[in-house]
């Protein structure tokens, strides 16, 4: 069943230089938004050739990540999850192919930062990361992307390839009006650290995840 969300405006758009840890730099405009339901300060970055003024960009269907805010691995380098090296190779696939990263204050899947750090430590006594937010009384995942789906819709894009190992991304922004044409896989970012969290990831969570076998 598809059902558009209500509608979100765009409230301010500035343009940001970026530069990472690794030397990679590009620009982005950036939107913030009014209206979106969950009240949420999300953002999307237009990079490539979206980054333009509106109307200066070509037609091609824009690749797409929407991708949950995770402090300790986009700002601090943790190791204990894959988000960090997904946010920069995010940012230079769209930077190449022209589209959009929605960056959404969505914390541990769902549950908030506090939260997310309380899973952790259940984690190390040998829960993994579903059971861990389920023991703290979440549900598995807690993430809705029906203000993805608002921004997209608020930017004026339709259709859009996504960038995810999720399917679960594009199933809800599908059933917010939003044409996903493709699903492209994003690479698998495997540390010392966090084995188990990809594992479960790709057993539960039903992520396209391409893990190496154990030695």
């Amino acid at each position: 069943m598809t059902l558009r969300p209500p509608t979100a405006t765009i409230r301010t758009q500035v343009t940001l230089p970026m530069r990472f840890a690794d030397g990679y730099a590009t620009a982005a405009r950036v939107f913030s938004f009014d209206g979106l339901v969950d009240g949420g300060e999300h953002l999307a970055f237009a990079l490539g050739n979206r980054a333009a003024p509106a109307g200066e960009h070509d037609r091609a269907v824009p690749l797409i990540r929407a991708h949950s805010e995770c402090l300790t691995g986009d700002v601090f380098g943790s190791q204990r999850c894959d988000c960090g090296p997904q946010l920069r190779e995010a940012v230079e696939r769209i930077a190449e192919a022209g589209g959009y990263l929605l960056y959404l204050r969505q914390e541990g899947r769902g549950i908030g930062l506090y939260t997310k750090l309380e899973a952790y430590a259940l984690q190390d006594t040998g829960v993994d990361t579903y059971e861990a937010n389920i023991a703290l009384g979440h549900r598995e995942d807690e993430r809705s992307y029906v203000a993805a789906a608002q921004m997209l819709h608020a930017l004026g894009v339709s259709r859009v390839a996504l960038l995810s190992n999720n399917p679960d991304k594009a199933r809800q922004l599908r059933s917010c009006g939003v044409t996903v044409t493709a699903q492209v896989p994003t690479g698998v970012h495997v540390s010392a650290a966090n084995g188990r969290y990809l594992e479960a990831k790709a057993r539960r969570g039903g992520h396209t995840l391409d893990l190496p076998r154990p030695a």
